[in-house]
């Protein structure tokens, strides 16, 4: 999915969503998958669960091709079906998700992943509509306890900027992934005691986990230089197992920034640009003009990152807040020209 999640240097947050939601007493919380299998019995998605969660999308899709061909429960290939669209829209292949989660007879969670695509491939103007219908599906009696329709709608949220609304469909941790959402939300709204009783609990469902491993380094980042080091040790160990990502590579970059090593982030962020395509993707870009500031290095780079990414990502938080600025200290310099 089209994440905020601390890869980036720069997150938002709304002075209205300071009060997260009461939260109600929760037992210890399902693994995704605990339902279905036993320790006699094999996990049949923990590698495409394991790849879509690293970033790995065309390897999550051809594992998902390959999960297709074994015999597995209903809910599974339900499962694996989210899975494979989730990877689709990280991909940016709005128009195949779209297609695909609209088509008749399709399950809510698949709907909300049709919403998902359309919302990120529309205009600015056309999104308060989106945000509607999915309201409208949340409401529904016959679909809104479904975790995976609320996992998107609160994904869907957040793109919005909406964070007590994303808070309230997750905030029952009835998944690891919804646990996971609500340490990046409490994360967002500088709440690092929420961020880590919510990490407490999915730890408590599988510390090994690679979700959890990925979400203490989140909440380590977060904390600060204190515990920078702990977030590169556990993506380094995650990158060396499973193999680099984009995500992984801006999310080491975060943490070496935080840690004061410019020199380690860079690298890293140069890796994301050579290997993965970084320069086309607003994380990384962001993260190389901050990277590039504490270098010292010269105008004319960090420009040609600010260019890049106000011509491809003009609708991202930190484009949006730098065109305002900019906007703002012309009006103030006008005043002061010459007549």
């Amino acid at each position: 999915d089209n994440k905020t999640p601390p890869g980036t240097s720069e997150t938002t947050k709304s002075a209205g969503d300071q009060n997260p939601p009461t939260r109600t007493k929760r037992s210890k919380p399902k693994d995704l998958f605990s339902e279905t299998t036993t320790m006699a019995e094999p996990d049949e998605l923990y590698t495409l669960r394991a790849q879509y969660w690293l970033g790995h999308y065309t390897l999550a899709l051809d594992e998902g091709r390959s999960a297709a061909r074994r015999p597995m429960s209903p809910h599974l290939k339900a499962e694996r079906e989210e899975l494979m669209l989730r990877s689709q829209l990280a991909l940016g292949q709005y128009d195949k998700v779209m297609a695909e989660g609209s088509a008749s007879g399709k399950s809510p969670a698949l709907h909300a992943l049709a919403l998902h695509a359309s919302y990120l491939s529309s205009a600015p103007e056309m999104r308060e509509s989106i945000v509607d219908e999915l309201k409208v599906l949340l409401a529904n009696s016959a679909s809104s306890s479904n975790t995976s329709l609320q996992l998107t709608a609160c994904h869907i949220f957040l793109a919005a900027n909406m964070l007590r609304e994303a808070l309230q469909c997750v905030h029952l941790g009835l998944t690891m992934e919804h646990l996971a959402m609500c340490v990046q939300i409490y994360i967002k709204i500088d709440r690092l005691d929420l961020a880590n009783d919510a990490l407490n609990l999915l730890k408590q469902a599988d510390e090994d986990s690679i979700l959890a491993q990925l979400t203490s380094s989140y909440v380590a980042i977060s904390t600060g230089k204190s515990r920078s080091d702990d977030a590169v040790h556990v993506l380094s160990g995650l990158s060396e197992q499973y193999g680099p990502s984009l995500m992984l590579l801006n999310c080491m970059a975060a943490a070496n920034m935080v840690g004061g090593k410019y020199e380690s982030a860079e690298g890293n962020l140069k890796e994301a640009v050579a290997e993965f395509g970084g320069e086309n993707d607003a994380d990384t870009l962001v993260n190389l003009v901050v990277c590039s500031q504490h270098l010292g290095r010269k105008g004319g780079e960090i420009e040609k990152y600010l260019s890049a990414l106000k011509m491809r990502c003009a609708d991202h938080p930190f484009v949006q807040g730098l065109v305002q600025v900019e906007g703002a200290f012309e009006r103030e310099a006008n005043k002061y020209i010459a007549a």
